[in-house]
């Protein structure tokens, strides 16, 4: 069939081929299989759940053809940004460059704050570097908990004084 009005061909056609089980809607585990990073790797359980999540106005868990077509596009201008800072084309972020992205972004952080993201997120190797759905779920965490923060921090002097509830709402209702 054809594309739906409103929905690019090709991640029409895309969204065919990942609705493995032919719901009409693609499901956390049909994305993960869909996605792949510059290794090879599937893109983690973690990412695709904020993503679905993002994109799924039913709250059902899943994502129809507009929301897929919608993900597409959102992962693309990722992408887009991702390689830009991969300054070194080796299709993963190192700690310098992860650095660099914070600060070009607009992102005060520190250089132990950084490494702490490295540390969690970056496949262990002698050389740990960030691949595009660890950076996608990082900038996005970072976005929502920014947000957050803003909320609280009205005369943006960048320091809150927060209760433990308070800071553990932010937490539940932006993390998980």
């Amino acid at each position: 069939g054809n594309a739906p009005p409103g929905v690019d061909p090709e991640a029409f056609s895309w969204f065919q081929a990942v609705d493995a089980d032919r719901s009409g809607y693609i499901s956390v585990k049909e994305l993960k299989q869909a996605l792949v990073n510059s290794n090879w790797s599937t893109f983690n359980d973690e990412t695709c759940l904020l993503m679905i999540n993002m994109f799924d106005k039913t709250r059902s868990g899943r994502i129809d053809v507009y929301g897929f077509s919608a993900l597409l596009s959102f992962i693309r201008q990722w992408k887009n940004l991702f390689q830009q800072y991969d300054r070194d084309q080796s299709g993963s972020i190192s700690f310098s460059e992860l650095q660099q992205a914070f600060s070009q972004m607009g992102y005060n952080l520190s250089p132990q704050f950084s490494q702490l993201l490295v540390a969690r997120y970056a496949q262990r190797s002698s050389n740990p570097s960030i691949q595009l759905d660890r950076f996608i779920q990082i900038c996005m965490q970072l976005q929502s908990t920014t947000d957050a923060f803003r909320e609280k921090d009205t005369g943006l002097v960048g320091n809150v004084r927060l209760s433990y509830e308070d800071f553990l709402t932010m937490v539940v209702t932006r993390m998980m």
